[in-house]
C-alpha cells in the first residue's frame, strides 16, 4: 500500500533546474569540470562534507545525524555521451556532438533533491554517502573511485543505485534478485591478407571475404554453441577497410560487443570467438589478431538489498507499480563493479512509452522525463529514513 512520501515536492522546479542546466552543458568521460562544479557547489551550500576528485572527478558527499555507525551509499552517474543532439527545445545541448542521451542529468538532479531534503530536514540516524560518479558511460567511472578509496575511506554498508529505463511506464520501478543488467565485452578482429588487383583476384588472400565468413560463423555460436535457456548477444559494429573500386584490400578490422549474464556464458562467448576466427583464417592462411576485453561485468543485485528496494518502492509508488521480479535487461551498467564490492542494488524507473518518453537511451531524440525527479528523490529519501531508522532496532 503507497504511504505518504510525497517529500520532495516542493524541490520539483529546483530539480528541473539543475536538470536542463546539466543537460544544457553535457561533458563526457571524466572531463566534467562544469557539472562536478555545480554539484559541488550546492552539496557544500546545504552543509555536506564535500571529497572532490574520487576517481579523477567522482565525488562522495557526506551526511551524518546522531551517533549509529549504520550507513548507506546512493550513486549517481554524471557523464554525458557523444551524440550530436537533434530535439530543439529550450535547453538541448550547447555543446556540439556531445548529449545527455541516458538521463544522467536526470539521475544527479534527482539524488541533489535527496541531498538536499535530507540535509535541511532528514529523519535519521546514521550516514549518508551520496556519490557522483564519471566515465560510466566507457565502463572505467566506477573502477577509478574503487581504486581510489570509495570502499576504503568512506564506511559504506550497502549502496544503491536508479536508472531511468524508456518502455517502462512513468514512474514504475522494476527490480530483481540477482543479475539486473548483463555484462559488456569489446572485441576487435584484424585480418592480416594479401591485397590484390581486383581483376586478379588468384594473386592475392581477400581479407574482406575472410572477414564476412568470420561475421556469419560468428552469429552461430548464440544459435548454436550457448544453452537456449541462457542470454547473449554479439554484435559486430564497425566493419574497416582502405580497399577502393578496383582495389581488394590486404587487411580487414572487425570490431564489435558481446552481452551476457553469466560469468560461464562470456567465457564460451569469447573462447567460441577465437575458435572460430583462428580456424577460417588457418584455412585460408591468412594471419589474424584477436582481443576481447571485458569492460563491464554483470550488475548482480544481493537478495536482501533487492528486497529493500523493491518494498521502499512500492510505499512511494504503490504496489501495483512495482515489477519486484522483472526480467533482465541485457544493456550493461558499471554500478556492477561497485555491487562485487558491495552489497546493495540496482533499480529501473520508467521513463515512459510513446514518441515522447519512449525514445530509446542513447538516441539523439532523447529526453529524460522530469516526471521521474520527486518520484526518484523520494525514494532516496524514504530508503534512508527508513532503512537508517529502522537498522536502530537491529
Amino acid at each position: 500500500m503507497k504511504i505518504n512520501t510525497n517529500y520532495t515536492q516542493t524541490l520539483k522546479k529546483e530539480m528541473q533546474a539543475w536538470r536542463h542546466e546539466l543537460h544544457a552543458h553535457p561533458e563526457v568521460d571524466f572531463a566534467l569540470d562544469s557539472t562536478t562544479k555545480l554539484v559541488s557547489s550546492l552539496l557544500k551550500e546545504w552543509g555536506l562534507e564535500v571529497h572532490e576528485g574520487i576517481g579523477k572527478s567522482g565525488i562522495v558527499a557526506v551526511l551524518k545525524k546522531g551517533k549509529s555507525t549504520n550507513s548507506i551509499g546512493l550513486r549517481a552517474d554524471m557523464d554525458a555521451l557523444l551524440i550530436k543532439e537533434e530535439n530543439t527545445f529550450s535547453y538541448c545541448s550547447k555543446e556540439e556532438g556531445k548529449m545527455h542521451a541516458c538521463g544522467h542529468d536526470g539521475h544527479s538532479s534527482m539524488l541533489l533533491g535527496a541531498a538536499k531534503y535530507l540535509a535541511q530536514k532528514g529523519d535519521f540516524e546514521g550516514c549518508v554517502y551520496f556519490i557522483f560518479q564519471p566515465a560510466e558511460e566507457h565502463g572505467k567511472g566506477a573502477k577509478a573511485m574503487i581504486k581510489e578509496g570509495l570502499f576504503t575511506r568512506f564506511e559504506i554498508n550497502s549502496i544503491y543505485a536508479i536508472h531511468n529505463f524508456p518502455s517502462i511506464e512513468t514512474g514504475q520501478f522494476a527490480v530483481r534478485e540477482g543479475c539486473i543488467m548483463a555484462a559488456e565485452d569489446n572485441f576487435e578482429i584484424r585480418i592480416k591478407a594479401v591485397g590484390h588487383h581486383a581483376a586478379m583476384p588468384h594473386l592475392g588472400k581477400d581479407a574482406i571475404l575472410i572477414a564476412s565468413q568470420i561475421v556469419i560463423a560468428v552469429q552461430n555460436i548464440v544459435s548454436r554453441n550457448i544453452d537456449p535457456m541462457e542470454n547473449a548477444v554479439i554484435s559486430f559494429t564497425e566493419f574497416l577497410t582502405k580497399g577502393t573500386v578496383n582495389v581488394v584490400p590486404g587487411e580487414v578490422v572487425l570490431k564489435g560487443d558481446t552481452r551476457s549474464l553469466k560469468q560461464e556464458v562470456q567465457k564460451q562467448i569469447e573462447t567460441s570467438m577465437l575458435r572460430i576466427v583462428k580456424g577460417i583464417c588457418l584455412s585460408h592462411e591468412v594471419q589474424y589478431e584477436f582481443s576481447y576485453k571485458k569492460n563491464f561485468c554483470p550488475t548482480i543485485n544481493t537478495k536482501k538489498e533487492a528486497a529493500i528496494a523493491a518494498r521502499i518502492a512500492k510505499q512511494v509508488v504503490g504496489k501495483e507499480a512495482v515489477l519486484d521480479n522483472s526480467k533482465e535487461v541485457m544493456t550493461s551498467e558499471d554500478f556492477g563493479w561497485m555491487l562485487q564490492e558491495k552489497k546493495g542494488a540496482y533499480i529501473l524507473l520508467g521513463n515512459g512509452k510513446g514518441k515522447k518518453h519512449g525514445i530509446s537511451l542513447h538516441n539523439a531524440l532523447y529526453d529524460f522525463n522530469d516526471e521521474l525527479l520527486c518520484i526518484g528523490a523520494d525514494f532516496w529519501v524514504h530508503l534512508v529514513q527508513t532503512e537508517l531508522k529502522s537498522k536502530l532496532k537491529d
